[in-house]
Formats: structure tokens, sequence, C-alpha cells
């Protein structure tokens, strides 16, 4: 049988100097720790340490739309692989066959990366994934999957994990957060504050997570001066839990002032269920500016996800619901419609804005510029489709020259994938010394700021922007 190829040198330039550097670099950050500062892993599953993560199929395959969009994209239908669509249990072994038969779709993909990295590094699974070796690897994959030493806990551990924050709506109950604290585990794992189940008052079942805001903080929201109190409330428990950032996402990126009265009229149509269109951006844009001065007064990092037009596939969505792995990439415009937001807080030092985006063309143009000046404003690493080789040299390309790394953030992961994390991180600090590499051979800069700007990138910008507002931070003899 064909086993995988993952030459040590993978993913450096075929340049002999520039990969001798390449090489040194990386071997000064491929064991560091992992900072994941956003993600979707799901807590139950480090809540327990009974937990474990099911079978082949619910690890790899069910809850992974970066897998299942690829299958479907050839005509393999959800239901074939297990996605939730009525009743009936599905049958594991037949979805990983399905699965192990499309396997060479993802010859070249990041997904393709992680995936070969994750079965031989992770679960020591030497020989290549096809149809004819689907039952055997399936067989090996349960029986490791059922020991302790392949539980989430482990894994974490092993990973060498330093923090994870997982994505929580203003209404979830942080049970699961509860019970990794009472449990005593050392683990670190973190909530992060996501408002959009509030914030975005067209969402379906809006009125009824507003109820429940209500009664999770003992508010009962009839005007906008109480759904901000209310909000306020939610941000200070998940601070109290631990919480060190909060991320919003939108369609529109408007950001505008409204006047009290103007939102007030605004929220309370929502709750009659009259709110329009228009008035849903206008209050979007509005509360980006309410909680980035939320953020200013509570040491929160303000996260933001623009440029994906989500659930762009009608029909997939109406029949599946949302994160079927077709949100879909569409222009974005920063520079105007920042200008708000940016005028009234962006000087302020005390605010850590940080803006992810899926329109590649506005590095360049809009946010390297912005990043580059605004003190508030840095700028989130290549997310979702751009999380590869080639969508992290255009970053780098595009964006360093004009607002300096230090104006960055380093990698997020982004995944709930949990055994795919240290793949990810090592395609990045890769491609990270790769590109420093280049610099150097091309005399940009030496090897000695190579190396602590290689450090930056694999690990000190993001522990810097998460963790620094919250703890004192030393590593070696670095002091953040």
């Amino acid at each position: 049988m064909s086993k995988w190829h993952l030459p040590p040198d993978r993913f450096f330039d075929p340049d002999p100097a520039q990969r001798r550097v390449a090489r040194r670099l990386y071997d000064t950050v491929a064991d560091l720790p992992l900072i994941c500062p956003h993600g979707h892993v799901d807590p139950r599953l480090l809540a327990d340490e009974e937990a474990t993560f099911g079978s082949p199929a619910e690890l790899f395959i069910i809850p992974d739309h970066y897998v299942f969009r690829m299958l479907y994209s050839q005509g393999v239908p959800l239901a074939a692989l297990g996605v939730p669509a009525g009743s009936g249990e599905p049958d594991h072994r037949k979805i990983w066959q399905t699965f192990a038969e499309h396997f060479y779709l993802f010859r070249g993909t990041p997904t393709g990366i992680w995936l070969a990295q994750e079965l031989r590094d992770v679960f020591g699974i030497e020989e290549k994934l096809t149809g004819a070796t689907a039952q055997a690897i399936y067989d090996e994959l349960e029986e490791k999957l059922a020991r302790p030493e392949f539980r989430p806990r482990a894994l974490f551990a092993r990973f060498r994990v330093e923090v994870l924050c997982t994505t929580d709506f203003a209404t979830d109950t942080l049970e699961h957060h509860r019970a990794i604290r009472r449990s005593g585990w050392d683990g670190d794992v973190r909530p992060t504050f996501r408002p959009d189940d509030v914030i975005h008052l067209l969402r379906p079942g809006w009125r009824e997570r507003i109820k429940r805001l209500g009664e999770l903080t003992g508010i009962e929201v009839t005007s906008y001066r109480t759904f901000i109190r209310a909000l306020e409330a939610r941000r200070a428990f998940f601070r109290e839990m631990g919480a060190l950032a909060t991320d919003s996402d939108g369609t529109v990126l408007t950001t505008l002032e409204l006047s009290e009265s103007e939102a007030d009229g605004i929220i309370r149509r929502a709750l009659r269920g009259r709110a329009t269109e228009a008035d849903a951006a206008r209050f979007f844009g509005h509360m980006l500016l309410e909680l980035a001065r939320m953020s200013i007064e509570d040491g929160l990092v303000m996260q933001v996800h623009f440029g994906s037009f989500r659930n762009h596939n009608q029909p997939l969505f109406d029949r599946f619901g949302p994160d079927m792995g077709c949100d879909i990439p569409f222009r974005a415009e920063f520079t105007r419609n920042l200008r708000p937001l940016l005028n009234k807080y962006g000087n302020d030092p005390r605010l850590t804005l940080v803006v992810y985006t899926l329109d590649e063309s506005t590095y360049t143009r809009e946010l390297a510029p912005l990043a580059g000046h605004y003190p508030a404003l840095k700028l989130g690493g290549p997310w979702w489709f751009h999380d590869s080789l080639n969508g992290m040299r255009r970053y780098f390309d595009r964006v360093i020259e004009t607002a300096g790394l230090y104006n960055t953030v380093g990698f997020n992961d982004d995944t709930r994938a949990f055994p795919s994390i240290p793949a990810r991180h090592d395609v990045w600090r890769r491609a990270g010394c790769n590109w420093l590499a280049g610099l150097v051979v091309r005399g940009v800069v030496d090897e000695e700021d190579a190396t602590e700007m290689a450090f930056d990138l694999a690990y000190g910008l993001a522990k810097r922007t998460f963790l620094a507002k919250r703890q004192a931070i030393r590593v070696g003899k670095r002091r953040f």
C-alpha cells in the first residue's frame, strides 16, 4: 500500500539557499505551544475526562463542512455523509467508505494536507486513505479512539495547547465551561462572546433569544437601554468565565452611530416583529460601535469577520440549516465603512479591533494601510478559504510591507475539527518561515531578525494580542 508523502522540508522553497534558511527558522518554532484564540471546538468534548470523539466518521466527516462541501461539489449527497436531514441512524462505516473513495478530491488542498498529517502524526496511520484501505483504517482508528490516550483531554496535552477559546453565543449558558472548571482539570479552555444571536435583528428566532437574554440576566428587554444593560451583563459573565475576546460577523459591513432614540425605535419595532432590512443593517452598524465601547471598558479583544455571503445555497439551507459549506466570498469595503467606528474609537490604544476578511483584494488597498495607521486596528490572519499555503503567501506579500508584522495578530485556526489544530498551525509556521527565509536571502532582513519574526508569527503575536491584557506573560527572556 502507498504511504503518505510528508517530507520534513515540505512547503519550503525549492531554492537551496532559501530552503536551508527556512528549515533553520522552522526548527526554532516547530515545538512552541499552540495559542488558539478563536475557533469552534465543542467545549463538551473537554468537559468530561471520559469524553471521546465517537466514531471515525463523527470525528473526521459529519461535523466538518471543509470536508463535506468538497464531496457535495462532486455530487455526493449530504445525507450520504451523515449530515442530519431527518430521522434514522447513519451507517458510519458506509459514510467512511464513501469519504475514502473520494479522498482523491482533496489532493493539493489545505484540507487534504491537514487530514494527511492528522492521520499519520496524530493517529499513526501510515497508509494513504483509499477505497481499498478504508475499512482497515476505520478499524485501526476505531480501536485507537477507544483508548484513554486518544481522548480529547489527552490530545489537548499532547498537542501542547496553551489556551483554546471556543465561540459561544450571548444566550449560551456556558454549562460545559462550568463543568471544565468544576472538574479541576488544568487545561485552559475559555469562551468567546459572540453577540450575533441578539444583535442581528432579522435572524430567525430573534425575539425568543431576546426573551432568553432577559431570563439569563434578570433584565427584561423592552427598550434599547435595557437591551444594552442585558448585553453588558452577559459580557461581564463571559469575562468572569475567562473570556478573552468577542467575535461578530456580518454580511453587510457598515458602522454608524445612531442616536439613542433612533436605536430605541428600531429595537422596539423589532420586538413587535416589524423591523425592516434597513433597520437591521443600521442597528448592526451601530452595535459595532457599541461593542467597541464595551471592549474599551472591559478589555475584551473585539474580533469581526466580513466578506462571507453566508448560506448561499438556499435550498440546502432550507433543508439542513446553516454552516453547510456554502459560504462564498464577496467584495467588501472597509475604508469608508469602518471610518465612523475608527474615528470614534480607533485612536484609543485600549481597544484592540481585529478584522478578518475573505476579500483579499482589500488587503493592499484598504486594510493594511488602515492597520498601519490606527492604533486600535489589527489584521487577523488569512481565514476560511485563504487558510492555505498560497493564501498565507498572498497575505504576507500584501499586508506586511504596509501594515508591518506587529499590526497583525498571528495565526487563528478557527476550526471545529480539534485533531486538525496541530496540522493547521504547522502549515502556518512552515509558510511563515519560508516567506521570512525569502526576505533573508534577498537581503531584506537578516536571519537574527527573521528568527524573532518567526517566533512572533508562530506564537508571540497571538499571545500578546489576546492574553497580555489578562496576565503577565514571560517566555524565556521575553516579556510581553
